[in-house]
């Protein structure tokens, strides 16, 4: 299971889409290589479910989760496949309710005051920022912490290595999540080495910053 000091410590949660689950073991291995221990693996793709389950059973160091889970029946999957934590792109409170129950962390997104009043009814205290750069980045988190001092934030969404020292810099955000350290086109093409190369460089900007 993911803890949120685990997520702090590494600073970074790469969000990565798959097409084919051959692709999972190689691309953790990858991003372990590169100082980055856990993985969000999106739902967008048939290949989602194998995938986590390929890396929950090769590659334990790695702490895998689902991504982009908008319904019961993916978390149930994503779950059943071995996913430690749940990410979902917006609220769902049925989504919400059922990982609760099957005690799964979960980071859903937000944008809005109603959204984030809604994870706190059920006792959360991390939200997903999503997409951030659209929506207003540290301006609009900022204003949000105002009303909710409580909670912090994982900001995914237009965030690159130009941008994210900003983000390591304020103490209400708990991680940048993002995939400009391994794209689509990096793992299609195989390119694990530079995975790990930008890996490296995103975890070593968060290191810098926060020592």
């Amino acid at each position: 299971m993911l803890t949120v000091d685990q997520v702090a410590a590494c600073g970074v949660v790469p969000v990565v889409v798959l097409e084919d689950a051959e692709q999972a073991v190689p691309t953790a291995k990858a991003l372990l290589a590169g100082g980055i221990n856990a993985m969000e693996i999106t739902f967008r793709t048939a290949a989602a479910r194998d995938s986590i389950a390929r890396v929950a059973a090769e590659v334990p160091e790695m702490i895998v989760g689902a991504g982009t889970v908008i319904n019961v029946e993916q978390l149930h999957q994503a779950v059943d496949a071995g996913a430690k934590f749940i990410v979902s792109p917006g609220s769902a409170e049925d989504v919400i309710a059922e990982a609760i129950k099957l005690n799964v962390p979960i980071t859903p997104g937000v944008v809005t005051p109603s959204e984030i009043m809604l994870g706190l009814k059920y006792g959360l205290k991390v939200f997903k920022f999503f997409p951030a750069e659209s929506f207003g980045g540290l301006k609009t988190i900022k204003a949000l912490c105002g009303p909710f001092p409580q909670i912090r934030f994982i900001p995914t969404g237009g965030i690159n290595q130009n941008n994210a020292a900003e983000y390591f810099k304020n103490p209400k955000i708990v991680a940048v999540g993002g995939s400009w350290m391994v794209t689509k086109d990096m793992v299609v093409a195989g390119d694990f080495a530079g995975i790990t190369e930008k890996s490296a460089a995103a975890t070593a900007l968060c290191k810098e910053i926060r020592g």
